[in-house]
């Protein structure tokens, strides 16, 4: 048994916010710039330029990548022979972000749902658990911006509908969004499980790296129909019409009941901030 403190947890979660905020993932960047490489159309080829000039200045003067640092969201991935110490895991992770998003001057967006009075730090975070083997864990930051957040859809299918259904949701969430969630977006996709499960697989797969695929072929097939359909609309970057309107779509599929067939799409924006520790 490993024992690891929810102190030492909350410090690591700290440094990352920190950093994550004011950094593109380096595969969302590489994505962009192949991207503007093929993009033909000028409008939106000027869009993402500014959006990679925007990420190095970002980084450089270790400013917000956008102005909507987001709503929280932490992963712990903890290993069945640890023993946490220490308060609260909860509490000691909600204090990471206060301090992260006070100390880093990041928006705080976080209120009330009926009095939206806001909570003044960005918390509560939105955290979920899950225990995996083994000593270690394993944290991950994505911070949700809420102009992508908003358009995520989840649909509770017929299981006749099959894969041409789930394709077809996919593409139409994205169709109907346009520009509004700041393209080009970066599409999770949760199928199986329950309501609630299928879109926290959706959250959890916008975790995977742009550009790679499921390791299973018939989800693999999903992901490349669906991203080649979704490009096909001609949102283009920044909605200005163009080549690229998603850089990726990524799908996790977990078994479900026999009389059903949930999916959920969670949009991200170009904006993809994403970090990842094991301690």
């Amino acid at each position: 048994m490993r024992r690891i403190s929810t102190d030492k947890i909350a410090d690591n979660l700290y440094k990352m916010i920190l950093k994550a905020e004011t950094r593109l993932t380096p595969d969302a960047i590489s994505a962009l710039k192949s991207a503007k490489i093929k993009e033909k159309n000028k409008l939106s080829s000027f869009a993402l330029k500014v959006m990679l000039d925007n990420s190095k200045i970002a980084a450089k003067t270790r400013l917000p990548v956008c102005q909507d640092t987001g709503m929280a969201v932490v992963m712990l991935e903890i290993g069945q022979e640890v023993y946490l110490t220490g308060r609260p895991i909860k509490e000691a992770i909600n204090d990471a972000v206060k301090r992260a998003y006070g100390d880093g001057f990041f928006r705080k967006s976080v209120c009330d749902p009926i009095t939206r009075a806001n909570t003044g730090d960005n918390t509560p975070a939105v955290i979920y658990e899950e225990i995996v083997e083994g000593k270690n864990v394993t944290i991950s930051f994505l911070p949700k911006g809420f102009g992508s957040e908003n358009m995520s859809k989840i649909y509770m299918l017929n299981p006749s509908d099959g894969v041409d259904g789930i394709i077809e949701k996919i593409v139409e969430t994205v169709k109907v969004a346009g520009g509004r969630p700041c393209p080009p977006v970066y599409v999770g996709v949760g199928i199986g499980g329950t309501f609630d499960r299928c879109a926290f697989l959706a959250k959890k797969a916008l975790t995977r790296p742009i550009g790679t695929f499921s390791e299973r072929d018939d989800i693999k097939g999903i992901e490349k129909i669906a991203l080649d359909k979704i490009n096909e609309l001609y949102i283009g970057a920044g909605g200005f019409g163009g080549k690229t309107t998603a850089v990726g779509v990524s799908c996790i599929a977990e078994p479900t009941h026999i009389a059903g067939l949930p999916v959920a799409v969670n949009v991200q924006c170009h904006a993809s901030r994403f970090i990842k520790k094991t301690i």
